[in-house]
């Protein structure tokens, strides 16, 4: 049980109330506190790694300031190589490519239930305390897994790119980095790349998947 936060409170508490009610309540009370589906640590761990590919730019910016514009020139030129995601539309990225944008290891390609080219690098498998398996997952543009559910629900979190979620008899949502979905037990689904960008995230999952026919062309091209 994770001791309860007060420092807004003993510290901001009559000069910025409102703020020290979000930081104790809020953000390490309702959010940070629940060590039962992610460790502080992971959580920290995903929402620094997914927050560094998204503002890359913007970190290396304020650093200048400090560490120098020479030295941010390098820096760029090293983020660019790593971070790059700039394609034409429709065009393809080979493995390669998007091993060098992505956050972790492309890990190996899926061959069952899944429609185009994607990659499956585990992190932690179901025997870990979390007693859920994680997994990165990358698709190409136009790859998406099949229809699927889960006996206990999933969480994904978007760490690259672009892609679509959408239930069963509902609207596609548009994914990009930084989102997380919050997929509840035994509800029809599918997630995967738009037709024009690849797109990676993270798969929290403590139970079983249950799979099912693939996503039909007349409707992923019509999103």
């Amino acid at each position: 049980m994770a001791k309860k936060q007060t420092a807004g409170r003993d510290i901001l508490g009559e000069f910025a109330p409102k703020f020290a009610e979000l930081n104790d309540d809020v953000l390490f009370g309702d959010i940070w506190a629940r060590e039962e589906k992610l460790s502080p640590r992971d959580r920290s761990m995903i929402t620094v790694s997914a927050l560094i590919a998204g503002e890359i730019a913007e970190i290396i910016t304020h650093l200048s300031f400090y560490a120098g514009w020479p030295k941010a020139w390098s820096a760029f030129h090293i983020a660019k190589g790593i971070f790059k995601n700039e394609k034409k539309a429709g065009q393809h990225m080979t493995s390669d490519q998007l091993s060098n944008s992505t956050i972790f290891p492309i890990g190996e390609k899926i061959e069952a239930n899944f429609t185009g080219d994607a990659y499956l690098q585990m992190i932690f498998t179901d025997e870990t305390p979390l007693n859920a398996s994680i997994g990165n997952v990358t698709f190409a543009s136009g790859a998406r897994n099949y229809w699927h559910s889960h006996k206990i629900g999933q969480v994904l979190l978007v760490t690259g790119g672009e892609g679509w979620y959408q239930e069963e008899g509902k609207p596609a949502q548009l994914l990009k980095t930084g989102d997380v979905i919050n997929i509840p037990p035994h509800v029809k689904h599918w997630h995967g790349a738009t037709k024009d960008s690849w797109f990676v995230h993270l798969a929290i999952t403590p139970g079983e998947t249950d799979w099912l026919e693939p996503v039909h062309d007349d409707l992923y091209y019509t999103l």
